[in-house]
């Protein structure tokens, strides 16, 4: 007989409290290298002409007329104009609310237990798994694809997974996020708890979190802009007691999973490409889709263009090589030739710096915290990681198999040494890698010396509050 899945976890106590705290600030991190991943092997903004051309040679193959396969070849290269914009907005807007759950899981943390930890607790080992999850299934850094949307359904899946649990040792096991974050919240809510109201958080009202970036608008067919993230679905909290500790959890799961009665993973891992429902959306306004749901509507959109193509003749391979990279999966920087490794260094030393800021605003506040966000983290999230990751995507290898690749970030964590500052350490990274290739921006060796210097060691944060930019 086929063996149930765990029911609901329920034994989150004050006890192993700090440890399911965790636990969701490492869920929460794991997905974000995969979601930025993939959404780097989107061409947001294909070339239409090099579309049309290809699509009006291959209908007239599938024996259209001229006039017909002109006209239809320029429809639906404005389709597949809009489907990669879209589709690279929506993954984005994902990663930014999963930056906000990590956030808002840290945010507990430290009011209930401590200094949240998050330098070097990106995943090490891919396909990686999130921590406790039953069943466990491999995630992949891996380029943009119907399986990997499958994958990303999986994991903000609101339903247990059909298939047959294997308990994670050191991690508290549950079905679904939302169920783990509910064993949370149950806890929150009958256990009397302190809250520690003194010790810094990132809290709302300081423009710490936007909910929209550029990269989260698409563009119409009308050329009419779309933002992917409401202004109402939800912000940083301040957790200072049960009430605002709950309504954390609940933004949290909200956001990903929708509410209760959204549309659910089939058993089979198809979804359903029906009327979206009510519980579908994350805000009040209805103007926001929950993570799942947006993965949904990707995936929707691609079969139903995919099955436009085939019914015409037409393999997706035909529209999909020009909006999708084709970028290895789950690389090392090790893989990468050697003159291309010290820009790997330099991208994968600038994404773990990221953690390190983050880490350091919860030992420092007012002022100083402001500025580790907003002149750190803000930038080295717009203008120093993204134009890396755009950069090195102009680079191409052979891989061991034979075949070219695009050059993809890896995302791994990077440890710096003790003897210096991360940030001396990110300069002269940066000095090795424009003498190793010229794709490099050259804005960003100046952006890297207006970042704040802070340091890894916490007894050294104070000492060190008063000299962030040297």
């Amino acid at each position: 007989m086929k063996q149930q899945l765990r029911p609901l976890v329920d034994n989150v106590t004050p006890e192993n409290l700090g440890e399911a705290l965790q636990q969701a600030i490492e869920i929460e991190i794991a997905t974000i290298p995969v979601y930025l991943y993939t959404y780097y092997s989107l061409i947001r903004e294909p070339n239409q002409d090099s579309i049309i051309n290809a699509l009006t040679n291959a209908l007239l193959k599938a024996g259209k007329n001229p006039q017909e396969a002109s006209a239809m070849a320029l429809d639906y290269s404005a389709k597949i104009m809009v489907y990669a914009n879209k589709a690279g907005a929506l993954i984005m807007s994902v990663a930014i609310e999963e930056m906000l759950h990590m956030s808002l899981s840290s945010n507990l943390k430290q009011a209930l237990v401590g200094q949240p930890q998050l330098v070097d607790k990106s995943p090490a080992i891919w396909p990686a798994y999130l921590p406790g999850h039953e069943p466990p299934f491999p995630i992949n850094r891996a380029a943009f694809s119907l399986e990997q949307l499958k994958t990303f359904l999986k994991i903000e899946s609101p339903k247990p997974l059909s298939s047959e649990p294997e308990a994670l040792e050191r991690a508290l096991p549950y079905t679904t996020i939302g169920e783990f974050y509910d064993s949370i919240r149950d806890c929150l809510a009958h256990c009397d708890l302190t809250y520690n109201t003194q010790a810094p958080q990132l809290v709302p009202g300081r423009g710490y979190y936007a909910q929209n970036n550029i990269d989260t608008v698409y563009y119409d067919k009308k050329h009419r802009p779309h933002f992917v993230n409401a202004d109402d679905s939800g912000d940083l909290i301040h957790v200072v007691d049960r009430e605002s500790a709950i309504d954390a959890i609940n933004l949290i799961v909200e956001q990903g999973e929708g509410h209760a009665g959204a549309t659910p993973l089939n058993p089979d891992g198809s979804v359903d490409c029906g009327k979206v429902q009510p519980a579908d959306f994350d805000d009040p306004d209805h103007k926001e889709l929950s993570h799942f749901e947006k993965f949904a509507q990707i995936y929707c959109h691609y079969e139903h263009l995919a099955n436009a193509f085939k019914k015409l003749g037409i393999d997706e391979k035909v529209f999909n090589q020009f909006f999708i990279l084709n970028l290895p999966t789950n690389p090392k920087t090790a893989d990468y030739p050697v003159s291309i490794q010290p820009v790997s260094n330099l991208l994968n030393a600038v994404y773990s710096y990221l953690y390190v800021m983050v880490e350091g605003c919860y030992r420092q506040s007012g002022n100083t915290q402001y500025e580790i966000f907003m002149f750190g983290i803000h930038k080295t999230m717009i203008f120093i990681l993204n134009s890396l990751c755009g950069d090195i995507t102009q680079l191409k290898y052979t891989g061991s198999d034979g075949r070219e690749y695009t050059v993809a970030p890896t995302f791994e964590n990077y440890t710096f040494r003790v003897d210096a500052s991360p940030k001396s350490q990110l300069i002269a990274l940066y000095n090795q890698a424009i003498g190793s290739t010229t794709v490099i921006n050259t804005n960003i060796g100046q952006r890297l010396h207006d970042l704040p210097d802070v340091p890894l060691e916490p007894y050294l944060s104070t000492a060190s509050s008063a000299r962030l930019f040297a």
